[in-house]
C-alpha cells in the first residue's frame, strides 16, 4: 500500500505532452439496475430522457456493450480493475455484513488517473468494500460522498427490514447521516458533482458518479414525482436524466465540454421481480442476476467532441472490463502490472475505419460459475441454474411472491437464498446455442444444427476455466487472486 501511494504521489505531476489542452477530463455516470430499454434513445416511449438523448446525438450509442456480471459489486469491480470479477475474488454482491473488498494491490481506474495528475471523486454507491481500509478513498479517490453498499440494506429492505442497521451516508471516512432521505440522493449527488467540476475546472479530473437509483427501493424528489408516464420508476429515470443534464450544462458553462469524455451506462439489467419498480430489457431475455443479455447488456453512451463520432451507432460487442485499458491508452497512463482481462477499445471508441470488437470471446460468469461464452453472433450457454421471477411480478416496491416465501438471512449468498429474499425461483437451463443476430431474445436453441460452433465455443470456455475457474465443472483456475479481508476486531474480555 505504501509503495503504491508513493508511486501515485511521485508520478502525479506528469502529463502527456500530446494534449494541447491537457489530457481529457473523464466523467463516468453509472445508473444502478437500469434496463436496456429505459432511455428514449434506446426505445423508451413512456420515459422522457432528453439529456441522455442529446448525449447520444452528440456522441456514439453502443448497442452491444456488456457488464462482466449482472450484479452490483461484481460489475463495479470489473469496471474499476479491468478484470473479470472472479479473477480478483469480487464475484457477487457485498452487504452491510461483508468484511471483504477489492484488494489494495489491484491497480484501479482512479489510481491510474490520479497518477496522471487527475483530481478524483466518487459520488454515490461504492460497493467494493464496506470496512474503513477498503473504502473508495483507499483506492485512488481523493473524495467520496455516498453509501458503501446497496440502498436496500436499510430499513426499506422489502423483506428483511428488521435485520438492517441504519444506512450510513459517508463524506470520506466520516458518517454524516444515518438513514438519509433517499428521495434526495439524486439531487444531492448531482449538486456535489457540479461543485467538484467547478472546483477542478483548471486541472484534469475524474468524476465517477455511480447513482443509487433506480435500484430498489426507488425514490424520486417531489419535483419529479408524477411526471412520467411509467409511474414512480419513470419519475426516477427522468430525474437521473435531469442529473445528466446538470453535469452537461456545467461542462458547457465552464467551456470544458470539448475536452471531456462523458460515459453513461448501467451496472446491470433490471431487477424484473420488482415489476412496476423495475425497468425493462426488451427485446432481451431475463434481467439482473442472469447471464442472459437482459442481465448483462447495458445502454452505453459516450461523448467526446471531435474524437468520438457524433450521431453514430455501433453494434460491436465489448465489455466494461475494457474501460481501464482504453482510458489508460487514451491518456498514456500506467497499465496494471498484474494480468487483466480487458483490451483497449480505443479504435472502436474513436470510430477508426475497420475497428472491430476487441475480444475473440466474452465470458459470462454468475459468481464463480461459468454460465455462457459469446463469440461474434454466437452465444453458448452451459447447463446452469438461473434466477427468474416467481409468478407475477411484484408491485410498488414489493417483489414477486410477496408474503409467500420464507426469506433467508442476508448473510446467505446462495442462489436459493437470493431467490427467497426477492420473489424469484431457480430454474435450470440445459446446454443451449443462440444466434444473437437472428434471435436476440435467446429463445431458439440451435445447438443441434451447429455442432462445430458448439465445439469451438466450448474450447474457448475450457481455456477460460483453466485461468478463471468454474465451480460448475470443478475447475480451480490458475489465474485467480484473492480479495482483501478485514477481520472483525477481537471481542473485549471485559477485564
Amino acid at each position: 500500500m505504501r509503495l503504491k501511494a508513493l508511486l501515485i504521489i511521485a508520478t502525479g505531476w506528469l502529463l502527456t505532452s500530446s494534449w494541447a489542452a491537457g489530457p481529457p477530463n473523464v466523467v463516468l455516470i453509472l445508473a444502478d439496475d437500469l434496463g436496456y430499454s429505459d432511455l428514449g434513445c434506446f426505445g423508451a416511449k413512456d420515459i422522457r430522457t432528453p439529456n441522455l438523448d442529446r448525449l447520444a446525438a452528440q456522441g456514439t450509442r453502443f448497442t452491444d456493450f456488456h457488464v462482466a456480471q449482472a450484479v452490483c459489486t461484481a460489475s463495479r469491480a470489473a469496471l474499476m480493475s479491468g478484470c473479470y470479477p472472479n479473477r480478483i475474488g469480487m464475484a457477487g454482491a457485498l452487504t452491510h455484513t461483508s468484511r471483504n473488498g477489492i484488494h489494495p494491490d489491484e491497480w484501479l481506474l482512479p489510481e491510474m488517473l490520479k497518477a496522471r495528475g487527475y483530481a478524483t471523486i466518487c459520488i454515490g454507491k461504492w460497493h467494493l468494500g464496506t470496512v474503513p481500509s477498503l473504502r473508495a478513498t483507499r483506492h485512488g479517490f481523493d473524495e467520496w460522498f455516498g453509501i458503501p453498499y446497496s440502498n436496500d440494506n436499510s430499513k426499506y429492505h422489502p423483506v428483511l427490514a428488521a435485520e438492517m442497521p441504519p444506512l450510513p451516508l459517508h463524506d470520506g471516512d466520516r458518517v454524516v447521516e444515518l438513514d438519509p432521505d433517499q428521495s434526495q440522493f439524486t439531487r444531492r449527488f448531482t449538486e456535489r458533482a457540479v461543485a467538484f467540476i467547478e472546483r477542478n475546472a483548471k486541472q484534469p479530473f475524474f468524476l465517477y458518479l455511480p447513482h443509487v437509483m433506480p435500484h430498489v427501493p426507488i425514490f424520486a424528489s417531489e419535483k419529479f414525482k408524477g411526471r412520467s408516464q411509467r409511474g414512480l420508476f419513470g419519475d426516477v429515470v427522468e430525474e437521473l436524466d435531469w442529473s445528466v443534464g446538470e453535469v452537461l450544462a456545467t461542462l458547457d458553462r465552464l467551456k470544458l465540454a470539448e475536452n471531456t469524455i462523458v460515459i453513461f451506462f448501467s451496472d446491470n439489467g433490471p431487477w424484473l421481480s420488482y415489476g412496476n419498480h423495475a425497468g425493462t430489457a426488451r427485446p432481451f431475455r431475463e434481467g439482473k442476476l442472469t447471464a442472459f443479455d437482459g442481465g448483462t447488456r447495458s445502454p452505453l453512451l459516450v461523448r467526446w467532441p471531435g474524437k468520438v463520432p457524433a450521431g453514430r451507432v455501433s453494434h460491436e460487442p465489448w465489455m466494461a472490463i475494457d474501460w481501464l485499458p482504453t482510458l489508460t491508452e487514451i491518456i498514456d497512463g500506467k497499465m496494471p502490472t498484474r494480468k487483466i482481462d480487458g483490451i483497449s477499445a480505443r479504435p472502436l471508441l474513436l470510430g477508426e475505419p475497420g475497428a472491430k470488437a476487441p475480444h475473440e470471446a466474452l465470458f459470462f460468469y454468475a459468481g464463480d460459475e461459468l454460465h455462457a461464452v459469446r463469440s461474434g453472433d454466437w452465444k453458448l450457454h452451459f447447463a446452469h441454474p438461473y434466477l427468474t421471477t416467481a409468478g407475477e411480478p411484484g408491485r410498488d416496491g414489493k417483489p414477486s411472491n410477496w408474503g409467500k416465501g420464507t426469506p433467508r438471512s442476508i448473510k446467505d449468498s446462495s442462489m436459493d437464498a437470493i431467490a427467497s429474499r426477492h420473489g424469484q425461483r431457480v430454474e435450470r437451463l440445459e446446454p443451449s446455442l443462440f444466434n444473437l443476430r437472428a434471435d436476440p431474445g435467446e429463445t431458439n436453441n440451435v445447438a443441434g444444427r451447429h455442432p462445430e460452433i458448439v465445439a469451438r465455443l466450448a474450447q474457448l470456455a475450457d481455456a477460460a476455466r483453466a485461468d478463471l475457474g468454474d465451480s460448475l465443472t470443478g475447475a480451480k483456475g490458475a489465474g485467480l487472486r484473492p480479495c482483501a479481508f478485514e477481520p472483525l476486531p477481537p471481542k473485549s474480555s471485559g477485564k
